[in-house]
């Protein structure tokens, strides 16, 4: 609703009130409040100007282009000098959405027949307006904000895309298009992998469902220039650059970064502000009057890191001809650092974080714990390791029946002796492995915006034959890359941490069945003793130049060959490799040895 007007007059001022056939006041300060009156009231303020027809459209046009909802004018004093006066006064818009627009004005008033009239000019309306000039409100965008990743690094940022229409009434032939479309698309794809595929069979049924235009795909500022430029005389086919967020690198997982631009695509965007500006009668600006600034969002961050992912990526790659995977985490914060699968794994879709493979005896780090916790074991204590052992009816044996004898647990741990871990877990009652499993993230359901994950699964042991083979991580044991990497941070940290993909507490985790106790520090520090010694004088010494790297390793036996695994951490990195049918590990050892090599290089 439109304010009436708010009037400080001198003590010896008459108050007048305006109508439209009363006579125009003889007195300076009735004229001007009359004037301002008629202002704020939105009528006829024009008509008590020496310009009215002037002043009536200048008045309108600010009117409207500010979208005006009210209007407060204050007289503040009049100055009279004969037949001159000067009027002093406060304006006050009210715009939508609650905003305020307020400023001091002048205007110039002059007597003839005893009359006073408004001397009409554009700063009557805005002190800072000039000829032909209004008032007018704008909006001012905030910026779109960028996803960071962990190490700093931009991953998502404003950009353009193209978006590629048919117009299903300019083409006869909808599936020649769509073909021509894809042939195009499958072109451009042998210079740059990250160009989209359609199905042109598939586009065109949709299409002719259609009655105009029909979005078929969007691609990135560069591919829609060269397609743009292809299909320019096509005229079926339009390109439309639209603002979206934009990859750096497009090739940077990209199937993890579609679903976190998705997500977290209102947390980008920020408050509009607004400004009111001197604007021409065709729209140009001329200077600002008055708004506030529009406050751009913080960035959001992600947990993924640059260098971490080009290293486990490049890493991986050197294994193009096998489903290979590779997962990092922060031990210390639960930070996803790394998904790295190759063409072969994506096959399978998000094979690292959701696949189900036997662990093998990479699953011995659950098995000792839980010997160390269960059965008083410790990193010297003597077990046996023979070949081969008949537990129960089930044959265990060594890789090429090696045995050690009566030996420690870390020398069993180092060298991998089957025999020892099957008869450790034996010796557990049913459901103390599942129950170890699940303090380092095994069988933990974790519900993480942005990533679909399945740690694994482990059996309660009911069946003596169950707990033998779950001990060395064959039989009903089955984990996920990322499985064994939260088991790893459980192992660094001394507490399974929370993984997540993206900061902030819009974006949490959900985890059920959290075991949030640490470890037992002794226990921890005796599995910690073991893995390094897998490393310094066990299976695992080919990551041996690599640092002081902490790890497993495991070869998964299934029908048709084994699975390669390591697993383990260096300093506040911990990760999981994974050769689908791989054999040996020492496959994945070389794999996880590249990955370090990339790294140390990066940060070199």
């Amino acid at each position: 609703m439109r304010r009436s007007i708010v009037s400080t007059v001198l003590a010896s001022s008459l108050v007048f009130t305006i109508v439209g056939c009363t006579p125009r006041p003889d007195v300076a300060d009735d004229a001007a409040e009359a004037f301002l009156k008629a202002l704020s009231n939105h009528t006829d303020a024009g008509e008590q100007t020496d310009n009215p027809s002037a002043a009536t459209a200048a008045i309108e046009e600010t009117w409207q282009s500010l979208q005006a909802e009210g209007l407060e004018a204050t007289l503040k004093d009049t100055n009279t000098d004969g037949t001159v006066a000067t009027a002093n006064y406060t304006m006050n818009w009210d715009l939508p959405n609650d905003r305020h627009f307020e400023y001091d004005a002048r205007m110039t008033l002059t007597k003839s027949n005893g009359h006073w009239t408004v001397r009409w000019v554009p700063t009557v309306m805005h002190p800072d307006l000039g000829a032909n000039q209004h008032l007018e409100l704008r909006s001012v965008k905030a910026e779109i904000a960028n996803v960071v990743g962990s190490d700093g690094a931009v991953l998502l940022e404003p950009g353009k895309t193209y978006r590629v229409f048919v117009n299903t009434k300019k083409t006869d032939d909808l599936l020649g298009t769509m073909r021509r479309i894809s042939g195009e698309l499958d072109e451009m794809r042998r210079d740059d992998k990250s160009t989209p595929q359609i199905n042109p069979e598939a586009k065109a049924r949709e299409a002719r469902d259609v009655d105009g235009e029909y979005s078929v795909l969007s691609v990135s500022a560069q591919q829609g220039q060269h397609l743009k430029e292809v299909f320019s005389n096509e005229p079926g086919i339009r390109l439309n650059e639209e603002q979206a967020l934009v990859r750096p690198d497009p090739g940077f997982a990209p199937d993890i970064m579609s679903r976190v631009s998705r997500i977290v695509e209102g947390d980008l965007q920020g408050n509009n502000g607004w400004k009111v500006v001197a604007a021409t009668k065709e729209g140009s600006e001329v200077r600002k009057l008055g708004g506030e600034d529009a406050k751009p969002a913080p960035s959001v961050h992600v947990s993924l890191s640059r260098k971490v992912q080009d290293a486990a990526q490049a890493a991986v790659n050197t294994r193009s001809d096998a489903k290979t995977m590779m997962v990092v985490m922060r031990p210390s914060t639960g930070e996803i650092l790394a998904v790295a699968q190759t063409e072969k794994a994506d096959e399978d879709g998000d094979a690292a974080l959701m696949g189900q493979y036997p662990p093998g005896s990479t699953f011995k780090m659950i098995t000792t714990f839980a010997g160390m916790q269960r059965q008083g074991l410790t990193p010297d204590s003597t077990v046996g390791c023979p070949g081969t052992q008949n537990i129960g009816g089930r044959i265990v044996t060594n890789y090429n029946s090696f045995s050690l004898g009566m030996t420690s647990l870390e020398s069993a741990f180092a060298r991998s002796c089957n025999t020892t871990f099957a008869n450790i877990s034996t010796q557990l009652k049913p459901g103390e492995l599942k129950d170890t499993a699940a303090q380092f993230g095994i069988g933990q359901d974790f519900t993480i915006d942005g990533l679909d994950t399945v740690t694994g699964t482990v059996p309660d042991g009911e069946k003596m034959l169950d707990r033998t083979e779950a001990g060395y991580g064959q039989g009903l044991d089955l984990v996920s890359p990322f499985g064994m990497a939260v088991a790893a941070s459980t192992a660094a940290a001394g507490k399974m941490p929370t993984p997540y993909l993206i900061a902030g507490t819009n974006h949490k985790t959900d985890v059920k069945g959290e075991q949030t106790n640490p470890l037992p520090k002794e226990q921890t520090d005796g599995l910690r003793r073991i893995m390094r010694a897998v490393v310094t004088s066990g299976s695992g010494t080919g990551v041996s130049g690599a640092g002081d790297v902490y790890a497993k390793t495991g070869e998964a036996e299934i029908s048709g060959g084994s699975h390669s695994w390591l697993v383990g951490y260096r300093g506040d990195l911990a990760f999981a490799t994974l050769i689908v049918l791989g054999g040996g590990s020492e496959h994945a050892t070389k794999v996880t040895n590249t990955f370090f090599t990339n790294l140390d290089a990066k940060e070199d």
